[in-house]
């Protein structure tokens, strides 16, 4: 399975950001998962990239190329793809993955989550969606995204298929559940 994760160029100001982008690495690596991402090597992005590697596991970075030296493109996964835009690169991400996992992260995490569930609304593409709710990072907007629901420019439907995990553990079960069903 080639599992998109979506996370930070920075690594945040709690340490259990890290540890989770590291565990989420290597229990991917563990299950021969191939990582796609978004091609940088800093942040939670080369946590996670780094810990697939070193795990022996498969990475495949897809980074616009006006990124490539702010973001530092990472030179040492298995494939570093460089397109000409955002856009692309979301596309890219979107067209080899399975699933998609949010991180903490910013605006581009948010962005990109945001992008994939809108995607995945229109039934452009029919992929699952994870938020990986870390020290319950990701909490005041599940309640946006209830709020939403609640108030009737949500359909119910949509809210309920984004799955929310609070360890890796629980996201690893999840995303198991889901090979399964390929």
């Amino acid at each position: 399975m080639n599992v998109c994760v979506f996370c930070g160029s920075s690594v945040g100001n709690d340490p259990t950001y890290r540890e989770a982008a590291e565990a989420l690495g290597a229990r991917l690596a563990a299950l021969n998962h191939t990582l796609i991402y978004g091609g940088g090597k800093v942040g939670l992005m080369g946590v996670i990239a780094d810990s697939v590697l070193t795990h022996n596991g498969k990475v495949i970075g897809i980074i616009p190329e006006f990124l490539v030296r702010k973001e530092v493109g990472h030179l040492g996964i298995t494939t570093l793809e460089v397109v000409h835009s955002m856009h692309e690169r979301k596309q890219r991400m979107a067209d080899l993955s399975d699933a998609f996992v949010a991180l903490p992260g910013g605006w581009g995490t948010l962005d990109e989550l945001a992008e994939i569930l809108t995607w995945t609304q229109l039934r452009l593409i029919e992929k699952p969606v994870y938020i990986l709710n870390i020290e319950s990072f990701f909490d005041h907007l599940i309640e946006q995204m209830r709020k939403m629901s609640e108030c009737g420019f949500l359909r119910r439907e949509n809210y309920e298929s984004l799955k929310v995990a609070r360890t890796v553990d629980e996201l690893i079960l999840l995303l198991i559940s889901k090979d399964k069903s390929i």
